[in-house]
C-alpha cells in the first residue's frame, strides 16, 4: 500500500469514527459498524490503531483541532473586539441550525465515561480548556474589566447555549446567550 492511499485509509477510518461516534455514542458505536461503514476491513482499522479506544481519541483529537479552527474563522470574520466576542454566539447559532447538530462531542462522550482519568474525559477537559483559552484571548484584546473571570462566565454561556440546543431543538437559544453576554461585558 503506497503512502497516500494508507493516509487515505486512516483518514477515511477517521471520518467515519467520529461521524459514527458523534450521532450515536462511544459505546453504541461498535467494531463492526466501524468496517462496515467505513469500508474497511478490521484488520486495516488495527492497522493504524491499536484498538477501539486509540481510534476514538485519535477521531476526537481530529474534531477538537477542526471545531477549534471553525469557530475561530468564523468569529475572526467580525472586526470589532466587541463584535468578535458577540460572534462566538452567533457562529453557535449557525451550527446549531445544521441537520446533522448533535451538542457537543466533548460533553456527549464525557458523559458515557464514569472515570475522571479516562482519557476520552481528559480530552473533553483539554478541548474545554482551549475554548476557555480562545475566550479569555478575545476577552483581553477587548479589554475587558477581568479577563480570566468573565471568559469562564462564556465558556459556561457556550456550553449551556450548546446544551440548551441539543435538549430543546431550539437554535435560537444562542440569542439568548449571545444577549447575556453583551451585559455579561457591557457591550
Amino acid at each position: 500500500m503506497n503512502e497516500q492511499t494508507s493516509n487515505e485509509t486512516r483518514d477515511i477510518i477517521l471520518d467515519v469514527t467520529e461521524k459514527l461516534i458523534y450521532r450515536h455514542g462511544i459505546a453504541a458505536t461498535g467494531m463492526d459498524l466501524l468496517v462496515k461503514t467505513a469500508g474497511v476491513s478490521r484488520n486495516s482499522i488495527y492497522r493504524y490503531f491499536a484498538n477501539k479506544d486509540d481510534l476514538v481519541i485519535a477521531a476526537l483529537q481530529r474534531r477538537d483541532q477542526r471545531w477549534l479552527q471553525w469557530l475561530r474563522d468564523e468569529v475572526e470574520r467580525s472586526e470589532g473586539t466587541g463584535e468578535r466576542l458577540l460572534a462566538l454566539f452567533s457562529a453557535l447559532k449557525a451550527w446549531f441550525g445544521t441537520a446533522d447538530f448533535r451538542g457537543c462531542a466533548f460533553i456527549n462522550t464525557s458523559g458515557e465515561t464514569g472515570d475522571p482519568h479516562n482519557p476520552v474525559r481528559l480530552l473533553a477537559k483539554a478541548h474545554k480548556q482551549k475554548l476557555f483559552e480562545y475566550a479569555l484571548e478575545l476577552c483581553q484584546a477587548h479589554g475587558t474589566c477581568d479577563p480570566e473571570r468573565q471568559a469562564a462566565q462564556l465558556l459556561i454561556l457556550i456550553d449551556g447555549a450548546i446544551t440548551v440546543a441539543l435538549v430543546m431543538g431550539d437554535p435560537t437559544c444562542a440569542d439568548n446567550a449571545q444577549c447575556m453576554a453583551q451585559t455579561l461585558l457591557a457591550l
